[in-house]
């Protein structure tokens, strides 16, 4: 294990232990935070990804959360999948494989004490409510980005975790599948938040820090006892400005 400080923010490298493998993720623990929040990826490349890197910046900095990225692939696992998709594409399988590591890290002495929360983006996020599904009681709150799944509603319909679907305006075959995906959860704790002017991977100025802001605001509600400010327009954009030169305000399509 490899541990860095700089500015009151711990940075871990780990290798966590699953029977026969191991899965390196990297944990960010802001100084007195009260969640973490796990990304789940598709794929190996999702840990080193400059998008997901400034999306975890940014939950760390708005909302004080810890965060965790973690290669849900082994190496030899990664190599193989970029030819066949054949574990990236598997819901259960990394289903069960987020299952493990959360089990992990609610073990590990640095992450025990914190409520959990998981952000998955397309396929990673059906991956996320079905372990959230399976583990409601040790999952505190889901985002879902751009959300792809093939869950069926026995599943969806065992989600008891509050969760944040979020869609761009212009992923148009993503708003029907979302839309059907949030009526099928039962909780009392959901919605459905359609980022106005964006696509699918929110490449548009302002639209993921819209996502990171929304997201923010989830986590912050649900897996901390201290209560959210969302002043975050102006902090946002000051944050980072080589990113993107503002946090447009843009106004929202909400479904409960």
């Amino acid at each position: 294990m490899n541990t860095t400080v700089v500015n009151h923010v711990e940075e871990k490298i780990v290798s966590i232990e699953l029977d026969s493998i191991r899965l390196q993720a990297e944990i960010v623990l802001p100084k007195n935070c009260q969640g973490m929040v796990i990304f789940v990826h598709n794929s190996g490349i999702g840990r080193y990804s400059t998008r997901n890197r400034y999306l975890a910046h940014l939950l760390r900095q708005t909302a004080g959360l810890a965060t965790v990225q973690i290669d849900l692939l082994t190496p030899q696992e990664e190599a193989i999948d970029l030819r066949s998709k054949h574990c990236s594409s598997n819901v259960q399988f990394l289903a069960k494989r987020l299952t493990d590591a959360t089990k992990w890290l609610s073990k590990y002495p640095f992450t025990s004490n914190l409520k959990i929360g998981y952000f998955g983006e397309q396929t990673g996020a059906g991956a996320a409510l079905l372990a959230a599904a399976e583990t409601s009681t040790s999952v505190g709150a889901v985002v879902s980005s751009s959300g792809k799944t093939c869950l069926t509603n026995e599943v969806l319909s065992s989600v008891k975790t509050p969760t944040l679907l979020i869609v761009g305006e212009n992923d148009l075959p993503a708003i029907p599948t979302n839309e059907d995906i949030i009526k099928q959860i039962p909780t009392a704790d959901k919605e459905l938040k359609i980022v106005q002017n964006a696509s699918r991977q929110f490449k548009e100025a302002g639209a993921l820090e819209e996502v990171a802001r929304l997201a923010s605001h989830w986590f912050k509600q649900y897996l901390s006892d201290v209560s959210y400010s969302d002043n975050s327009t102006n902090l946002y954009g000051s944050l980072h400005k080589s990113y993107a030169n503002t946090l447009t305000d843009k106004p929202m399509t909400t479904s409960k």
